[in-house]
């Protein structure tokens, strides 16, 4: 989000005194006076009534008011700025309405942007501006990934706490916005802000990051969520046991789990059928790495779906790109040419470091060849 910077000529304490005329004239309970005290009070006293200017069809006049409020700002020394922007960032949060929200949103990011790269309060601001760009639908405006998060914060990390409750709410209004990829990537990331000694504390979060791995219909590699300390202190209870067969098992093993515990998957918010759409394909996916030929019949079998099913369903596999395969419907057949492993262990990495010097060995075969080819062709034009 881009915002332009505000130059005001003249001085902090004639800025706020403008504001306090101005913001009495639209009906605030505020003197126009300059406060005895100092600027710090005349802003305390400013935001305290700064709604005052939230109207609807005034937008320009409103971020004409906080602008010049961020402006003031700034300058408090940081130690005493504390309250003062807390206080901003919660009034911020009551206006109403889209157009306000947006502009709300650009004053409340011109700060961020204006405050010292080491400030801790610069988490806070970036928190509300959260919590804003959730009411405006601007959470990407805001937040970009994971990485660009951390470089905003390099120089000022905030505490493993405040990161978790900042992840919380980003995984919350990254679902609601539909943009479940990114929601999955920071739940992963909350939890791994966990240690040995405080990841047993973790269970509601690792339990959420389960639930939504398994209910994102574009979420594929779950092996990654076991190694997470959090879930591990999960083994033994349902939900780990329901991690595990979506990782490694197939649809016949799920479907035994949910004949046992049908109340427990509802009860976890997933919906039984879309979860044996999604263990047909990682059935599939588990058929396909061992078999370079998959007749429609053990389609029909393994996958318990209908013969006149079969072509829609493979349709539907070769759109998610995890399997890369051809089909003959004459044949009744589907040939598989690659296909991405549901786990990636020590079995994949061998598979892996053999395929790599396999490579090396054919391209020093061709190096050889060229050597050879080039060597007979010098020779020739020295016979010429």
């Amino acid at each position: 989000m881009q915002v332009p910077p505000v130059f005001i000529d003249v001085s902090p304490e004639d800025q706020a005194q403008e504001l306090r005329i101005y913001l009495k004239s639209l009906g605030a309970e505020i003197s126009e006076e300059k406060s005895v005290k100092g600027i710090e009070d005349d802003l305390h006293k400013i935001i305290g009534v700064c709604e005052a200017c939230f109207k609807e069809g005034q937008e320009p006049e409103v971020e004409m008011v906080l602008n010049d409020i961020v402006s003031i700002m700034v300058l408090i020394p940081a130690d005493r700025s504390e309250n003062i922007i807390l206080a901003f960032c919660q009034k911020l949060l009551k206006a109403q309405g889209p157009k306000l929200g947006l502009v709300c949103l650009r004053a409340l990011w011109l700060l961020f942007q204006s405050l010292d790269e080491t400030s801790p309060m610069r988490y806070h601001v970036y928190y509300h501006l959260i919590l804003i760009a959730e009411k405006t639908d601007q959470v990407k405006s805001v937040f970009q990934d994971i990485e660009h998060l951390k470089q905003q914060f390099a120089p000022c990390p905030p505490t493993s706490e405040q990161l978790q409750i900042l992840y919380r709410l980003l995984h919350q209004v990254l679902l609601k916005s539909n943009h479940s990829e990114q929601a999955a990537k920071v739940m992963i990331e909350l939890l791994g802000t966990y240690t040995d000694k405080n990841a047993s504390h973790a269970r509601e979060d690792a339990i959420k990051c389960i639930v939504s791995a398994l209910g994102d219909p574009n979420t594929f590699l779950l092996d990654p969520l076991l190694a997470l300390k959090p879930v591990k202190f999960l083994e033994g209870e349902l939900i780990h046991d329901l991690l595990n067969i979506f990782v490694s098992e197939n649809l016949a093993t799920y479907l035994k789990f949910y004949q046992e515990h049908k109340e427990f998957v509802t009860s976890q918010g997933l919906n039984h059928e879309k979860n044996m759409q999604k263990m047909r394909l990682l059935s599939f996916m588990q058929l396909a790495e061992t078999n370079p030929e998959i007749s429609f019949d053990v389609i029909e079998r393994e996958l318990q779906i209908k013969a006149e099913e079969v072509e829609a369903f493979i349709i539907e596999v070769l759109k998610t790109k995890l399997v890369r395969a051809r089909m003959d419907q004459a044949a009744r057949k589907v040939y598989v040419s690659s296909t991405m492993h549901r786990t990636f262990g020590r079995a994949q990495w061998q598979q892996l470091r053999d395929l790599l010097h396999s490579w090396k060995s054919n391209l020093s075969m061709v190096q050889e060849g060229m050597k050879n080819v080039t060597a007979a062709q010098l020779e020739m034009l020295n016979q010429q």
